[in-house]
């Protein structure tokens, strides 16, 4: 089944740049339906299977059973799966802490990106990846000060440090070790990891079924899984073979922005000096962060979404 391709979509840099972008802004809009769900009794790990599950329904053909692609499947869903179990603090600090702080800590993944390609694939630490932490660091320090958030926030945000730390995992999997996959089987198989996951979960969550309690629930499920999830990850799929992870990491990092936008005009949340300068300055780090050395057979290179 995961010989069904799309059809060939041509991209110019500039193109696939802009896509991309677009892309991380949609991603950029889950706070809305995270706080919509919350409030109507979903649970982190509910809303996390809804976005995934969703999308997943629709990508089940391209999950490939090739005995030369096991290997590579199968450690993209396991990287999918520890993605999908992490998520579930990042999902409760937008709940409790300022969306702003909680995208802060979210787009720091390009410093554990750096970390595992070090690790796992034996590139060098340079010293972009030692200005890209410090970077970091000096946001975190700048947003998530202990005298401007309640200590429920903050304990919050500490627990969701877990999330970009996966993500930094998942893209250096992609890139580097997926094998013989194609950017349709990556996708596939890393949110079926995920799904695989939050399913146990979820269903504890709602004591013993995951389909929505209110009929209200159904819309905002259908919204979050085509507008932040199944059609902005296709087209961020296609588009970032297109530049290369450095240039993929700096437009998706216009989804900070976004959701900065989203805590102000949908929620009422101040954005002072203060968090702007720590926007600039993650975004100033994802700029520089190095690239992620490619694996075998990365003519068909991705980066994953959020």
């Amino acid at each position: 089944m995961s010989n069904i391709t799309f059809p060939h979509i041509s991209l110019g840099t500039t193109g696939a740049t802009l896509v991309i972008a677009a892309s991380a802004a949609c991603f950029g809009l889950v706070p809305i339906f995270v706080r919509e769900l919350q409030g109507l009794g979903a649970g982190p790990a509910t809303i996390a299977l809804y976005r995934y599950g969703f999308s997943v329904l629709f990508l089940l053909p391209f999950l490939p059973f090739e005995k030369r692609k096991r290997g590579g499947a199968l450690l993209m869903v396991g990287a999918g799966l520890v993605l999908g179990l992490s998520l579930i603090g990042h999902l409760e600090a937008i709940r409790v802490a300022p969306v702003a702080a909680a995208g802060v800590v979210y787009m720091s993944y390009p410093v554990f990106a750096a970390l595992f390609a070090w690790v796992l694939l034996r590139q060098a630490l340079t010293w972009r990846s030692f200005a890209s932490a410090g970077l970091v660091i000096l946001a975190a320090g700048l947003l998530l000060d202990p005298s401007s958030l309640s200590p429920e926030a903050l304990q919050a945000l500490l627990c969701a440090i877990p999330a970009p730390i996966a993500f930094g995992f998942l893209i250096v999997v992609l890139s580097g070790l997926a094998g013989e996959l194609n950017s349709l089987e990556r996708t596939a198989c890393g949110l079926s990891g995920s799904v695989i996951g939050l399913l146990p979960l979820a269903i504890n969550e709602g004591q013993g079924s995951v389909l929505p309690a209110i009929t209200g629930q159904w819309g905002l499920i259908v919204a979050m899984g085509l507008g932040t999830a199944l059609v902005p990850q296709i087209l961020y799929t296609i588009a970032c073979q297109k530049v290369g992870p450095v240039r993929t990491a700096a437009a998706g990092g216009f989804e900070l922005p976004t959701m900065f936008l989203v805590g102000w005009l949908v929620f009422g949340e101040a954005i002072g000096l203060r968090e702007l300068l720590s926007a600039a300055v993650v975004l100033s780090a994802i700029l520089i962060a190095p690239s992620i050395g490619a694996g075998p057979r990365l003519d068909r290179e991705v980066a994953p979404s959020t």
